[in-house]
């Protein structure tokens, strides 16, 4: 008689529910897994053999046949060890277990029969409980991901000696741990550290009111990186579902740590200008989410963004319009969330002096290494200048970090009731047909934008952005309509791309 088994695996972050089906029957000796199971499943022969051997339980001799259902799909990884060894027990009469369909089993083994971290573990659970599974056995170093969901009796054990145990005695509670995502000072920057530059600081502002992009340009030691890596801390704090969808790409991506359950911070990802396209988008052998999904409901920095792999640059011109990455093999196709804040640093010429030694065909081709239609998917830039000496012996503290985050919090919630019936959050998001809707202007606004759209032939792209990031200057401000003085200062964060360009 076959023994199922249910476990789960998973394509992209979404789980899905498989069952392990063991047979063993007279006949020569052979151990075969079938439904498309690739190398890490194929080498779970041997680890399940010495781990059920090693446990102290007879591995059988026999035809052992483990049918992975359903057979159509492939399957990748090493959590199938413990349900096959789970499979095998109960075949063999070694463990007797009445109510097995009730538990969902993942978990690699080593030789010795330990039970080791797996991938995905949070992504399985949550389709577990679609399924209407709320009972999970995994290896203890997952335990943490696993216990956010409220409704999932987490069992962590830490070899295969114990899991039989428990299947067949019942002798554990389920573990929980209570988790709150709630603001804490977990930041060791803060805006008050940057001196001057409060241009570039409105400009950040804005950006992170509305999830606009931004690129930073000035010369080398400006303050564009110290910048940069403060805007985690004037950012929304991170609600619940946003955590959630952040901890199972970690988890899917193994990026995940083992003192980590609920990501309860915004990512902030800042990858090396030597990062391959791969790495930034996602994809490879397993099809792998990348540094852009690794960023999703956070900020991904690209410092010095012209010393980047042009053709790596132009992959994010689509991420940064659908807010999603689909990859796409022979061997199959995935989709990954990347709603990140893109925020660039640049220099404005090859030899980054004070003063400058380049010619303008020098910088114009230094600068053109960023094709058009990617600089056009950039919302704001803006400048930052050398300080006067005068404004470092002051030492004047700029605005801290806790009164920019209340006014971008105001704003923010502006935008969450103005979106409340769309699958979107924030200005920056919005599509063509959305800005239309909701940047209404005033009569004068009106005409102001209409002979500027003229004398500067703006593209119907160019003309969204500029719209929208008018939206979140004049939500920052509590205005229902934009007015003409919210359009300057958006288009002011446009023609600094003309004077470089």
């Amino acid at each position: 008689m076959a023994i199922r088994i249910n476990t789960a695996t998973f394509t992209g972050i979404e789980g899905v529910m498989v069952s392990v089906e063991v047979d063993i029957s007279r006949g020569l000796p052979c151990f075969n897994i079938v439904g498309m199971g690739n190398i890490a499943v194929k080498e779970s022969k041997e680890r399940v053999r010495a781990a059920i051997i090693n446990s102290d339980f007879e591995f059988p001799v026999g035809r052992i046949v483990v049918n992975l259902a359903p057979a159509d799909l492939k399957k990748e990884g090493s959590l199938f060890d413990l349900p096959i060894a789970i499979g095998i027990l109960l075949a063999t009469k070694q463990i007797q277990i009445l109510d097995i369909d009730e538990y969902v089993i993942m978990g690699e083994l080593s030789l010795l029969g330990e039970l080791r971290k797996i991938k995905g573990a949070l992504s399985i659970v949550m389709e577990g409980i679609k399924k209407g599974k709320n009972n999970f056995i995994v290896p203890m170093e997952n335990k943490d991901e696993c216990s956010i969901i409220e409704q999932a009796n987490i069992y962590p054990l830490e070899n295969l000696k114990e899991v039989s145990y428990y299947l067949q005695y019942k002798d554990l509670i389920p573990y929980k741990r209570k988790y709150k995502v709630k603001n804490v000072n977990k930041y060791a920057v803060d805006f008050s550290e940057v001196i001057g530059q409060e241009s570039a600081k409105r400009a950040v502002e804005i950006a992170a009111a509305g999830n606009h992009n931004i690129m930073l340009f000035g010369p080398p030691g400006t303050g564009k990186t110290m910048i940069a890596k403060r805007i985690p801390t004037i950012l929304p704090d991170i609600t619940y579902e946003e955590s959630l969808e952040c901890t199972k790409i970690y988890s899917v991506s193994g990026a995940l740590k083992d003192t980590d359950g609920l990501i309860t911070n915004r990512p902030f990802i800042d990858p090396h200008h030597t990062v391959s396209k791969i790495a930034l988008v996602g994809g490879g052998i397993n099809l792998m989410p990348g540094e852009i999904s690794l960023a999703h409901n956070g900020v991904l920095f690209l410092d010095e963004i012209l010393e980047f792999n042009k053709r790596v640059l132009e992959s994010l011109r689509g991420p940064l319009e659908d807010r999603k990455i689909k990859i796409s093999k022979a061997s199959g196709s995935v989709e990954y969330p990347c709603n990140f804040m893109l925020v660039g640093s640049l220099n404005p010429c090859p030899c980054s002096k004070i003063p400058c030694e380049c010619s303008e065909i020098e910088k114009k081709r230094y600068i053109n290494k960023l094709s058009g239609p990617l600089l056009d998917r950039i919302d704001i830039y803006t400048s930052l200048r050398k300080l006067e000496y005068s404004n470092i012996k002051c030492r004047k503290k700029g605005e801290s970090s806790k009164h920019i985050k209340k006014r971008i919090d105001l704003a923010r919630n502006i935008q969450k009731d103005r979106f409340q019936n769309y699958n979107i959050l924030t200005n920056g998001e919005m599509g063509s047909s959305l800005a239309m809707k909701y940047c209404n202007l005033t009569s004068k606004a009106e005409k102001f934008m209409e002979n500027v759209y003229k004398k500067f032939n703006f593209s119907t792209r160019v003309y969204t952005k500029i719209l929208k990031v008018s939206r979140t200057i004049a939500d920052l401000d509590g205005r229902e309509k934009i007015e003409e003085s919210d359009l300057i200062e958006a288009i002011q964060y446009r023609r600094f791309l003309n004077n470089i360009v």
